[in-house]
């Protein structure tokens, strides 16, 4: 008997997840729309428009991680958390916030940190990076917030072992716009506690 559509549509979801995962986890991708769209080549589903959320593909790392990898991952996690940390706790004033793949979990060998400061100031983290003369590439980056769309400052950090650090600097209002959740935004206290278990 044939399973009902949506059901078969779960699977395929379910499926292309873990090997987004796996693609993640094996080799050199950090790209979630990459790591999707090889996922479903890989199967010969191109043109599917049911593609996994990042969520669903970080979950199914996170399950990667814990079965193939539970010996090394810990290890490079807390690796890059205590980078977070550190940059975090340089750039205190500007109340950072980790976000991503190092606060979920999922992050590998490969990974960055991205982090969220806010500043009425736009200029305000550009002349701190300057002043301490701290070593980094600018950007910007098209963001929803309080629903229009903003071009915000963004920063990038290499450190000597060569993990980056990216930085999105958000107004003040957007730190109080309700949109902070522990699971997806962790403060200096909230990475310190991970780095602490």
């Amino acid at each position: 008997m044939r399973k009902p559509l949506s059901q078969h549509r779960d699977l395929m979801r379910e499926r292309l997840a873990h090997q987004a995962a796996k693609l993640m986890a094996d080799g050199s991708i950090t790209d979630h729309a990459f790591a999707k769209r090889k996922a479903a080549r890989q199967f010969g589903a191109d043109d599917t428009h049911h593609l996994p959320s990042n969520e669903e593909i970080d979950l199914a790392l996170q399950q990667y991680r814990a079965l193939y990898q539970p010996a090394e991952h810990p290890a490079i996690l807390r690796s890059l958390r205590q980078e977070a940390l550190n940059n975090m706790l340089q750039l205190s004033q500007f109340q950072p916030y980790l976000t991503g793949s190092v606060l979920s979990g999922s992050a590998g060998i490969n990974s960055d940190i991205n982090l969220m400061l806010f500043s009425d100031d736009a200029k305000a983290v550009l002349l701190f990076l300057l002043k301490n003369k701290i070593e980094f590439e600018s950007g910007e980056w098209r963001l929803r917030i309080s629903g229009h769309e903003e071009t915000v400052p963004s920063y990038t950090l290499t450190a000597e072992s060569g993990i980056q650090t990216h930085i999105v600097v958000l107004p003040e209002s957007a730190r109080f716009s309700g949109s902070r959740h522990p699971k997806t935004h962790a403060d200096v206290a909230a990475v310190e506690a991970l780095l602490a278990v």
